[in-house]
């Protein structure tokens, strides 16, 4: 998978809500950018060390600047720390992408529920779904009405369509009036914290539910032990031991990958699967992606069998 890599430069930076800051990031020579959907995010790597993943909050049709927005995690890796404390205007940061695993799909109406900074993932999909004439509705909470960014531009669309309930002065988010009778045809979107996708897992019919994790899904361990992995392009084939992933297999053998969260959230290692059946552990791919089996995140998806052959 070919990706966009550039250094681009900070050229806006504003305070989108408290704790919360927005970039718009550039290109030096004023190049336009590769276009992109709702749903995607980049890599934006900081430092050594210091590689995360945004979510693109702007609109997608202005390739002049690609907007993202950071919210700042006291407990957090250091990213979000280096955003708000060094990053400036005129700063340099090299970035990748953009990819997608939370595309907008096509339906005559939505259902969206955003929790805290998981609005910008959002945020682009409500003018993609008002452009293509579709029923919607947006519930999203926050701890404060002061801690949720971009209201203000949520305002545009009215009190029919979007509610904002912060947490301090309507309590947890209602759910069961916005999902517990969802007509047929309807898609419902949500991003934001653990609990937040759990609680609407609850509530959502199977199939109609499409989300984006910030933290990896907890899931149940399959079978940890050996297999072999033919890396079809590279003409290596390595024994992957129990315990240790794809990806740590794949580098020590000196074969160069893309990655970033080794947790399975980013989608960074998505590798193509040429034969083999993999058993996938990540919270990307969507029931259908896995049951094809046609890629797989090597950071910590094994294989059901003996052998995987993959395009690497």
């Amino acid at each position: 998978m070919s990706l966009y890599e550039a250094e681009l430069v900070v050229g806006a930076r504003v305070s989108a809500a408290d704790g919360v800051v927005s970039l718009t990031l550039r290109h030096p020579l004023g190049e336009e950018l590769p276009r992109w959907e709702p749903g995607a995010h980049v890599d934006v790597v900081l430092g050594p060390g210091l590689e995360w993943q945004f979510s693109l909050c702007g609109d997608p049709g202005d390739r002049s600047g690609w907007r993202v927005a950071v919210l700042r995690e006291p407990g957090g890796r250091g990213g979000s720390a280096f955003v708000h404390e060094r990053l400036g205007v005129g700063d340099k940061v090299w970035v990748r992408g953009p990819r997608n695993h939370f595309r907008l799909e096509p339906a005559p109406r939505y259902r969206f529920v955003a929790g805290g900074i998981g609005i910008t993932p959002i945020l682009p999909m409500l003018a993609a779904a008002v452009a293509a004439g579709a029923e919607w509705t947006l519930l999203y909470g926050g701890r404060t009405r002061r801690s949720m960014a971009f209201t203000g531009e949520l305002a545009r669309y009215g009190g029919e369509r979007v509610t904002v309930a912060p947490q301090d002065e309507t309590g947890l988010l209602d759910l069961g009036p916005v999902l517990d009778d969802v007509p047929d045809g309807t898609l419902v979107y949500c991003c934001g914290p653990e609990p937040l996708l759990d609680a609407v897992e609850e509530h959502c019919p199977a199939g109609v539910l499409r989300v984006e994790r910030f933290r990896p899904k907890a899931r149940q361990a399959g079978e940890d032990g050996e297999f072999e992995v033919v890396l079809a392009r590279s003409g290596r084939t390595l024994t992957v031991a129990p315990g240790v992933s794809v990806l740590d297999s794949v580098r020590a053998a000196g074969v160069e990958v893309l990655y970033s969260c080794t947790e399975g959230t980013c989608g960074t290692c998505e590798t193509d699967v040429l034969e083999g059946d993999p058993d996938h552990r990540d919270s990307v791919l969507s029931e259908e992606e896995r049951a094809a089996g046609e890629t797989m995140l090597i950071c910590v998806s094994r294989c059901r069998g003996e052998r995987l052959v993959l395009d690497l």
